[in-house]
């Protein structure tokens, strides 16, 4: 398993830099982060990362799901070792957490996927790539050395460059597939909308696009001479609303590690990943982004969970913003929890070290948690340690 590390001496930490009156430069309350990015950031791109599907009523939703669930602490139980590492898709981490896929975040910061890369591999936490990066995936790997990397998939319309993305990623060293489901089309985003705001159509986005052979190859003109042909090239085969279950087959058959479907809200439609060979669901409705009024992702966790059984490994995104999201996400049966906008909020407030602050603060809090919550690691969690307020 992953060296165990003590999570919590975060807190020691600050409150010793304090001696010399040295304090965080951003809040260790994570919830506040996107008050700040909305005063310090262009509205293009903080709404664009904090914006949801029409009313953001999803969104509010999943928040509001996570809260309804109620922590019930234990007493006189031995805490004074913890480890929070576990074993995910065969790969051992040192807590349940992965940085979830964000596209575009050079909006965000200049040194964009690469300073949220470099964080997670200091931190031996997961990264997971977007396809629709403002970086290469062999640049983002490069700057995480031997960091843990898995790789996101947005399906293409075109077969060839869906095949050249797998094999530009299985080279650069990325190890896991999260196949993004729940966006065949773009949702309906008012705060995207009223801003006129869509960066890939300024080429921003589309690295890993125009640095494709395949993608290449069906252009008149190199990028460089008409980017604009590009990027029209681009949106005509980003996603693919024609896409069925047989299709999986063809991942199966140029991938040849985990294959993780994320967007999962229906325990049939989990059911029917495990029917198609795959090995892990992320329960996520894309953080609120793509279907207004959905279920919350907190909501279907549990049915997920059990249709799954044993035979997928069931991760959890949206609205996870703090520790205690992360011990009940964990509680209602998630093997580990994606995170998403703190740390893109981090990375446009401070570069990697935001990234980097944004990883340390949860990962006290939910050690933390789990102390004074009577447990010393994620594996002795059970529902039985929440109790659901009424709605």
């Amino acid at each position: 398993m992953a060296t165990t590390q003590h999570w919590a001496d975060f807190q020691y930490e600050i409150y010793l830099n304090g001696m010399t009156g040295t304090v965080p430069r951003l809040p260790t309350d994570l919830t506040r982060l996107e008050e700040l990015a909305g005063h310090r950031l262009g509205p293009g791109p903080v709404g664009y990362v904090a914006g949801g599907a029409g009313s953001g009523s999803t969104a509010r939703a999943n928040r509001a799901a996570l809260d309804r669930w109620r922590i019930v602490p234990r007493m006189l139980r031995d805490v004074h070792e913890r480890d929070l590492s576990v074993e995910v898709l065969g790969r051992p981490l040192p807590a349940p957490l992965a940085l979830a896929p964000i596209g575009v975040l050079s909006i965000m910061h200049p040194d964009a996927e690469r300073a949220a890369a470099r964080a997670a591999a200091a931190r031996g936490v997961p990264y997971i790539l977007s396809s629709a990066s403002s970086t290469p995936m062999e640049q983002v790997a490069e700057a995480m050395g031997d960091g843990e990397r898995w790789f996101q998939l947005y399906w293409a319309k075109d077969r060839d460059v869906t095949a050249s993305f797998l094999e530009r990623a299985r080279t650069a060293g990325f190890t896991a597939l999260i196949v993004t489901l729940d966006t065949p089309l773009l949702a309906w985003r008012p705060r995207d909308l009223d801003q006129a705001y869509l960066p890939f159509l300024h080429g921003v986005g589309t690295a890993n696009y125009f640095s494709d052979p395949a993608f290449r190859a069906g252009l008149a003109k190199p990028v460089h001479e008409d980017p604009n042909a590009a990027v029209m090239h681009f949106v005509g085969m980003f996603a693919d609303p024609a896409k069925t279950w047989p299709d999986l087959a063809f991942l199966r058959e140029h991938w040849d590690g985990p294959i993780v479907l994320k967007g999962i809200l229906h325990p049939d439609d989990a059911r029917r990943a495990s029917d198609a060979g795959m090995d892990g669901v992320v329960v996520s409705n894309h953080g609120g982004r793509q279907v207004a009024g959905a279920v919350a992702a907190a909501d279907a966790l549990p049915r997920v969970v059990e249709a799954a059984g044993d035979r997928l490994t069931v991760l959890f995104d949206s609205g996870i913003r703090t520790g205690d999201d992360v011990f009940k996400a964990l509680a209602l049966g998630a093997r580990a929890v994606l995170l998403g906008r703190p740390y893109a909020y981090g990375l446009g407030l401070d570069g990697q070290a935001g990234v980097d602050h944004v990883i340390r603060c949860l990962l006290a809090e939910l050690d933390l948690t789990l102390a004074l919550s009577g447990h010393a690691g994620p594996g002795s969690l059970t529902s039985d340690d929440l109790i659901r307020e009424p709605a």
